[in-house]
């Protein structure tokens, strides 16, 4: 390299004229680079220096060595030094000797030379400049580095130890960031600053060390623009209130910071502290992360220049004591970079890792267990048996994860064992420790051949009732290993598995859908429940019947040995809900009556009959085997439901004695479901609306008054079915009208029926008949007897109801409205007195000519 040299400082008068100029400079120097560097290059003594120093006096002057960047992105390296009082002005004379370093043609080209800060006390620089006419050639390299003391340097970083950390941060920052504060040390000595400065540039890549600008010394802070910037005790005064714009370093008059949530700049306070700066160096050879990340006033460097694990790895690997965190990211870049490191570095790092350390946390515990998982099998034995026993240690007294089962030399085990069974035994029995802990320890015993046969059916218990409540949580990697490692556990816990399986078949599934446990490897008939709720979820679309018999058959167990199965197979088809009645039947037939007693699901037959929907005819047949097996083992609303779809079912196949309508009413009030007695008083209601309806059937219908069973009745009859009949059979026409116009005094809910029915069921009938189907209406309500032919012509007359009304519906205004309140429609009437009734016709006995009603 070419690197020009210049020389500025006050000349005398001369032909060149007088005052501060550049005196010597090698050819070929551009005017504006000397423009532009003597703005850099200036010196101003410190306040309290004497105005005419002696010799001995200008050696203890402050020395300005600095690095500057240039508009053209090259670099200025120049030392300023004061050299006394003369006719210069009121600073005195000074002599700056500069060196131009040009920027590097290849970004890209790895760094190369010495940092600039190692120019501090070269012998190279000048004390003044040289003679006039002696030509200045360009220096082929950077000033050549000073003597370096360094037991003062030792002392100096000793002194400043508390600082380092929270500078490195800082300096991190400086080559991060572009607007990131600039950093103001304060020291009464020049030197110091260029130490402070040598350690910084130390700590970074080579590349952004020598970029890095800096001045050891200036009388004016606020108008530096390098990024660091040494001062004198009196001009450092006033800075450190300003964060956003300095951080300000005063080892004289300022405690040491905290320190600084910087692992990167922790491990580099610490390996300066020890002495062990040559790892900056070898850190810079070990692989790292592909990439680039441009450095804030320079060229690229690779990325992660940063990363706390190469250095701290090194470091321990050396013997630099770290805190937790430089620990744990040592562990975790290992465990990526086993390769990386030689067999003596790491071993070295292991038994660094591996040493009793106080603040040791869970952070730094997992990343020494990845690092262990990354040696197994790939280092020798004695790299790895530090970390071993570390993790045994750990998983024993806080609930660590256990290590990759042997790993441990038998010397270690044996000795490991003695130290650690008594707390390992207390923990296995601890009820605070979760059931992973537990799990975990008894493969720590494993490990250690400790034997724990005794505690095992314990945390069997306590895992098998953890995986049910809560498999997500319950279950991980430690969990899984032990199961496949100790197999005696495994067959306790999965035992213990199937019998809660059994009470909970919903969780048993799930257990199995979020986990990847499985009941392999179990002989014939064993974990029956658990072989059901590990296939439920492949067998659960589709026939549900054809589900449980698939259950059923891969639980591999028999009904007589084990009728429980039977539950838990309902149990996963159908869930907390009761099957459909025709699946029940299928279930009773397929299986029979006392497979299912056995099981407990009897009930569930029965709620299945009990709660279809009205009208399932296989609900009815469902009732009907259910009470001819086994009736009084069942609810009294239960049993009651039942009966009413008997009922139905009776009255629907005509195999019905009398009183039947009394019978529904009593099975009505003795608790049964809604939709069993919606089924059977729809029965009865259409029973009461057939041919052979019983006169006694119909009259303990309208004397019920029972406000269910007559909405039933009316619904009924409001089928189109019943509309067609009434239009088409005169003499069926003719009972309906005798029927709903008798007994208005039986009660308000007949009351409104009757009127319901004569008003919204018959008259729009009767109205649309043509007069010869009328005619044979009137004559079949002739052959009842009685007055039914005049109080029908009375009914169809406009305005008969306001006649009639006192004489049909009893004395004053009874009867003018029906039980909901509402008048009937207009024209219409609350319908003659049935014969026999009061104020009907004598000796009619209010029936029809054959005794039979609607």
């Amino acid at each position: 390299m070419n690197l020009a040299q210049l020389h500025y400082t006050s000349a005398p008068p001369g032909p060149d004229g007088s005052g501060f100029r550049f005196t010597a400079v090698s050819p070929g120097v551009p005017a504006s680079l000397l423009r532009e560097a003597e703005q850099l290059i200036g010196y101003e003594p410190p306040r309290d220096a004497p105005p005419r120093p002696s010799a001995d006096q200008l050696g203890s002057f402050p020395q300005a060595l600095s690095l500057n960047v240039l508009s053209d992105g090259s670099r200025l390296l120049a030392r300023s030094v004061y050299t006394g009082a003369d006719y210069s002005g009121r600073w005195g004379n000074f002599h700056a000797h500069a060196v131009h370093l040009p920027q590097p043609a290849d970004a890209d080209e790895p760094a190369r030379g010495q940092l600039p800060i190692t120019a501090w006390g070269s012998p190279q620089w000048a004390a003044d400049s040289p003679p006039a006419g002696v030509p200045v050639p360009p220096l082929a390299s950077v000033p050549a580095p000073g003597p370096l003391d360094l037991g003062a340097l030792a002392a100096f970083v000793a002194s400043r130890g508390p600082w380092l950390a929270g500078f490195f941060a800082d300096v991190r920052r400086l080559a991060e960031d572009p607007a990131a504060p600039q950093l103001v040390l304060v020291e009464q000595d020049s030197e110091a600053v260029a130490w402070w400065i040598m350690l910084a540039c130390s700590v970074l890549p080579h590349r952004r060390g020598q970029w890095l600008t800096f001045t050891t010394y200036t009388r004016r802070p606020q108008l530096a623009r390098q990024q660091i910037i040494g001062v004198v005790p009196e001009d450092g005064t006033g800075l450190a209130g300003q964060e956003h714009r300095y951080r300000v370093y005063d080892a004289a008059r300022a405690a040491a910071p905290e320190p600084a949530p910087d692992a990167w700049a922790q491990t580099a306070a610490r390996i300066w502290q020890a002495q062990r700066q040559e790892l900056f160096a070898h850190v810079r050879r070990l692989p790292g992360p592909p990439g680039g990340a441009s450095g804030p006033s320079g060229p690229s460097e690779p990325s992660g220049p940063y990363e706390a694990g190469p250095l701290a790895a090194l470091a321990l690997a050396a013997g630099v004591g770290l805190d937790s965190a430089g620990r744990a990211a040592a562990a975790d870049w290992a465990a990526g970079h086993r390769a990386a490191l030689d067999g003596a570095q790491l071993r070295a790092l292991t038994w660094a890792l591996a040493r009793p350390a106080d603040d040791r946390g869970p952070e730094e515990a997992a990343a020494s267990g990845r690092l262990l998982s990354a040696l197994a099998g790939w280092a020798p034995p004695a790299v790895s048996e530090p970390l071993v026993e570390l993790a045994l240690a750990g998983a024993v007294r806080s609930g660590g994860a256990a290590p990759p089962a042997g790993l441990l030399g038998e010397p270690a085990r044996l000795r490991l064992a003695a130290e650690l069974e008594p707390e390992l035994r207390a923990a296995l029995t601890d009820p605070a420790r979760e059931p992973a802990d537990r799990v975990g320890l008894l493969r720590v015993g494993a490990e250690l051949a400790v034997d724990t046969d005794a505690l095992l059916p314990d945390v069997a218990r306590q895992l098998a009732q953890a995986l049910i409540a809560d498999p997500e949580s319950a279950y991980g990697e430690a969990v899984g290993a032990a199961l496949a490692e100790l197999p005696r556990l495994r067959e306790l816990v999965f035992d213990r598995l199937d019998g809660l399986a059994a009470g909970d078949p919903a969780a048993g599934a799930r257990l199995f859908a979020v986990t990847p446990l499985r009941p392999a490897g179990t002989g014939t008939g064993a974990l029956p429940h658990l072989r059901m709720c590990a296939q439920a979820p492949a067998v659960a679309a589709g026939d549900r019947t054809k589900a449980l018999t698939r259950l059923l058959e891969h639980s591999g167990a028999s009904l007589e040995e084990d009728p429980l199965v039977l539950r838990t197979a309902m149990r996963l088809v159908w869930g907390t809900e009761p099957p459909t009645a025709g699946e029940a039947w299928l279930a009773l037939s397929a299986l029979g009556e006392r497979a299912h007693r056995e099981a407990g699901t009897w009930e569930l037959l029965a709620r299945a009959a009990v709660s279809a929907p009205a009208g399932d005819r296989d609900a009815e047949a469902l009732a009907v085997e259910l009470l001819r097996r086994c009736s009084t083992e069942l609810p009294t609303a239960l049993r009651a439901s039942l009966l009413l779809l008997e009922l139905a079912r009776n009255l629907r196949a005509r195999e019905i004695g009398p009183g039947w309508v009394r019978q529904a009413l009593a099975l009505g009030t003795a608790g049964p479901t809604p939709t069993a007695r919606e089924h059977a008083y729809a029965a009865v209601a259409a029973h009461l609306l057939s041919d052979d309806r019983p006169e006694s059937e119909l009259r303990a219908l309208i004397e019920s008054n029972d406000a269910e069973l007559l909405a039933a009745y009316r619904r009924a009859a409001r089928q189109p079915r019943v509309a067609d009949r009434l239009r088409l059979d005169p003499r069926y026409a003719a009972e309906c009208f005798a029927t709903w116009s008798s007994q208005p005094q039986a009660g308000p809910a007949w009351q409104e029926a009757r009127t319901d029915l004569l008003d919204g069921v018959l008259r729009p009938v009767v109205r649309g008949l043509p007069a010869p189907q009328l005619a044979a209406l009137e004559e079949a309500l002739a052959r009842l007897g009685g007055r039914w032919s005049e109080d029908f012509r009375g009914w169809q007359r406009p305005g008969a109801f306001g006649r009639l009304r006192d004489r049909f519906g009893g004395s004053g205004r009874r009867g003018a409205k029906g039980a909901s309140g509402n008048p009937p429609p207009r024209g219409g009437s609350g319908g003659p007195v049935a014969p026999g009734d009061p104020g009907g016709p004598a000796g009619s006995g209010g029936a029809a000519a054959d005794g039979r009603r609607p």
